[in-house]
């Protein structure tokens, strides 16, 4: 065991004394370590209640003879962090959150990790820990949020975003954005949609490093406590196997994870995350086979934003256990991975039935032909761009338009207000990539101000930064190269025809290469955004979105 070194032995009578003073017994220290890795604060509704999942985690490893050690780390709010300076440090709190865990599990030698998380970049900070840390691991989340209600519909964080943008063009009152931003969120969880945190606790649970219903389980269920015993359970069991994150997030547990996250319609940030997450794996997603997955795995069920389903309905339908066992039954999984349950996902699938049809379609008869992802390639993105071809209308899925050039998020928003932006344009905003930004902020203003003010279908959006999985529409970002790098998005200009075809995986700049060439000549590396702290630093270090944003070795010219 890595605890014994620091409780076995004559010379680690110091480490014990440090033990007994923070009050443990010496019979716990003969057990193994388990760190509880737990994210939860006062501010993120995804995070207010962890502290209920942690003690129920903690009761599970006493059941199986460990002794839990709680420790937290970081957790941010995209919402509250949306549109404003507070966005330029949301992806970058993910290497936060993995190395913070990093340090303290190395440091004091925990023997496996159960790691208590909920929303957008603690999920992936947390995986990308568990697979540099190669412990036993499993990831448990908090759950999603129920739906909110308003005049008998279902409304969610996104329907308040996007009714910002009635309210500007007098679709609606201001008193029935009141009514809404009232109803919208009725508690804790992760927002109630297929956005990037319920997005990505999918994900763990398709890569097989989350328990069945890791999901879907809302977080007001009693189920989610049940569900987070069992993980305090089951980590005690890999332990004794020998069942480290290396032997689950293999590369074709990746495989696997795409094909669901096609099938479900999740959002463009999992490409960012699992590119990020393989990185720590020792291996890299090939953003073409993306492409190929999408082709051969039709999405089978059409949740916020892209529908009018919840999560909530996804779990009533079956949760992601029943979208397995359908891709499994139609041949386009591995299904002998191992799984955190000791299982393979076969295993774990069996006997698991579709619910409801309406929520879950089949295979042979899905929501559409295609995956809800698409890596687009061209002049304009030869690192590749991403697109939620799932929520672009089919009128936009092939577009051609005379480009408005935006260098920041703000400066869009504002123009889009205004009705400067007419139906037939694309946006570009650059200088918003993970370098150039910094940070990569996701942009939710502009795709929900456009689609309440009914341009989500006539107008598209193009971006080296990135977007909510709350965006919905023609909504392309993760441009690479990025802008701040001289990527081809940094010369376009006013007027340049930008042609979008989804079904043939391409963006281009209708500009000459001898023109091309030309801007690039005059072309220099605008100041960075923010040039102090932590995110000077981050700028200096961070790789572009084709390869996850991670941090590198090498340092950028900034």
């Amino acid at each position: 065991m890595r605890s014994h070194r620091v409780t076995r032995g004559i010379d680690r009578a110091p480490h014990r004394s440090l033990f007994r003073a923070s009050g443990f017994h010496p019979e716990e220290l003969k057990r193994p370590l388990v760190g509880i890795v737990n994210s939860a604060n006062e501010i993120v509704p995804g995070h207010i209640h962890l502290n209920s999942i942690a003690e129920a985690v903690k009761t599970g490893v006493k059941i199986s003879g460990g002794t839990p050690i709680e420790f937290s780390t970081i957790a941010i709010c995209d919402g509250i962090a949306m549109n404003h300076a507070g966005m330029h440090y949301s992806l970058a709190s993910r290497e936060i959150v993995a190395d913070s865990i990093e340090l303290m599990v190395e440091a004091h030698c925990f023997d496996a990790l159960v790691l208590i998380t909920n929303c957008d970049k603690i999920t992936p900070g947390m995986m990308m820990a568990a697979a540099r840390l190669k412990l036993p691991s499993i990831i448990i989340s908090g759950g999603p949020m129920q739906a909110g209600t308003q005049k008998g519909s279902k409304i969610d964080l996104s329907t308040v975003f996007e009714g910002v943008g009635a309210v500007q063009s007098g679709r609606i009152s201001a008193e029935e954005l009141t009514d809404m931003e009232n109803k919208a969120c009725p508690g804790c969880g992760s927002c109630a949609g297929m956005f990037t945190a319920n997005s990505m606790n999918c994900m763990a649970e398709a890569l097989g490093l989350a328990l069945p219903g890791n999901g879907t389980i809302p977080a007001v269920s009693a189920d989610r406590i049940q569900l987070a015993k069992e993980a305090g359970i089951r980590i005690m069991d890999l332990l004794k196997d020998g069942i480290g994150a290396d032997k689950i997030l293999v590369r074709e547990a990746f495989d696997n994870a795409l094909a669901v996250d096609m099938a479900l319609g999740c959002s463009t940030n999992t490409l960012l995350h699992l590119t990020a997450l393989a990185h720590e794996c020792g291996f890299e997603i090939d953003l073409g086979k993306v492409n190929e997955i999408s082709r051969r795995t039709p999405q089978l069920c059409l949740l916020s934003p892209a529908g009018t389903d919840r999560i909530e309905d996804l779990h009533r339908a079956g949760g992601v256990t029943a979208v397995i066992a359908e891709l499994i039954e139609a041949g386009l999984l591995n299904p002998k991975l191992l799984t955190v349950t000791g299982k393979r996902v076969n295993e774990n699938a069996a006997g698991t039935v579709v619910i409801d049809r309406s929520v879950i379609y089949s295979v042979k008869k899905p929501r559409r032909p295609q995956g809800g992802l698409a890596v687009l390639f061209g002049n304009l993105a030869p690192g590749g761009a991403v697109v939620k071809q799932g929520a672009v209308s089919a009128a936009m899925q092939q577009f051609t338009g005379s480009a408005r050039v935006f260098e920041s998020e703000e400066s869009a928003v504002e123009a889009i207000k205004s009705g400067f932006i007419q139906e037939g344009c694309v946006i570009v905003i650059r200088y918003e990539g993970p370098r150039g930004g910094p940070g990569m902020r996701e942009m939710l203003a502009p795709t929900s101000v456009l689609a309440g003010m009914g341009l989500d279908d006539k107008v598209a959006l193009i971006t080296d930064g990135r977007f909510s999985g709350a965006t919905k529409g023609a909504s392309i970002g993760h441009v690479s190269p990025e802008a701040a790098a001289g990527g081809v998005i940094s010369l376009i200009k006013d007027g340049d025809l930008i042609s979008i075809d989804l079904p043939g995986h391409n963006l281009e700049l209708k500009v000459t290469k001898d023109e091309l060439q030309k801007r690039k000549e005059t072309w220099q590396a605008p100041e960075p955004k923010i040039n102090h702290g932590y995110l000077k630093r981050y700028a200096r270090q961070v790789s572009s979105a084709g390869s996850g944003a991670v941090l590198t070795e090498t340092q950028n010219k900034y």
